[in-house]
């Protein structure tokens, strides 16, 4: 693991790694904000993942979350949202799919197969590299948020692992990306042309299969332009009233699809991880 950078912010230090994954098979990088409690004791981490197009760049410019990670002591985790490089299968012309579109998923059709195994990299190699790099996190103590394609891969990866997350929430999900019309060619493309295959990555059919969270926490701006055809957030609060989830569902009023939009509640979600990881 190699430090590209580091920088001192509200009295915490916001790292940025990079290291040669076998997952994806390609170099990486990621963020990570260790607040100032992290001096003397290990805190809980909080993952936050990034939507369509994003890097972990994005968040760390206009996510604002360090002063609310540094009150509260807690560790924010930042990945890329695919793999990256001239050798890595894409499609330029497509933002929807490709680099900047992994969806935190493990692709099974070739040529994506070889690299594009994001939910591995997420829930099993970063981890690994975490444990070993020295930082005090407390990884008993962690939850997951994300933004758009990243709030998809939050609650899917939260309802397949309970027992690893206490906490999630998100920003905007895309809420059943397996029916979405701008995620259900990339589900085809990844997944191949079965919609069974489709099931495991799809937050509202994983809750009609029987997984579960205790608690999700949900805000959706009404100014969205994506929200009724590709984020469609009803869609997750008939699955989880069906099932007896408990649902804070925030419709902000005016607010669109942007890190304007995040950065307002970006606090919000942080205390409110906070409160369920101390």
């Amino acid at each position: 693991m190699k430090q590209i950078s580091v920088s001192k912010s509200f009295g915490g230090s916001q790292y940025v790694f990079s290291h040669a994954s076998e997952a994806c098979r390609c170099d990486m990088t990621f963020a990570v904000f260790m607040p100032p409690r992290a001096q003397v004791a290990k805190v809980p981490m909080l993952w936050y993942l990034s939507g369509l197009t994003c890097t972990h760049q994005n968040v760390m410019d206009k996510g604002e979350y360090r002063r609310a990670a540094a009150d509260l002591g807690v560790a924010i985790i930042c990945p890329d949202t695919s793999p990256r490089g001239d050798d890595i299968p894409d499609e330029p012309d497509n933002w929807q799919f490709g680099k900047g579109a992994g969806f935190y998923l493990d692709a099974t059709v070739e040529p994506f197969a070889q690299n594009y195994r994001m939910q591995t990299y997420i829930m099993e190699e970063l981890p690994r590299l975490l444990d070993g790099a020295g930082l005090a996190i407390d990884n008993k103590r962690q939850g997951i948020f994300g933004h758009s394609m990243g709030g998809h891969g939050a609650i899917t990866l939260a309802l397949k692992t309970p027992e690893r997350f206490t906490s999630v929430s998100a920003f905007a999900p895309i809420c059943q990306p397996s029916t979405a019309d701008w995620s259900q060619p990339a589900f085809q493309k990844y997944l191949g042309d079965n919609p069974a295959a489709w099931r495991a990555h799809d937050m509202t059919l994983l809750i009609e299969d029987g997984y579960r969270v205790k608690e999700l926490l949900v805000d959706q701006g009404t100014a969205d332009p994506f929200l009724e055809t590709g984020l469609r957030p009803e869609l997750l609060k008939n699955a989880c009233q069906k099932a007896g989830i408990d649902l804070t569902l925030n419709m902000r009023d005016g607010y669109d699809h942007s890190y304007l939009f995040i950065s307002t509640f970006m606090a919000d979600h942080i205390r409110w991880h906070a409160e369920r990881l101390q």
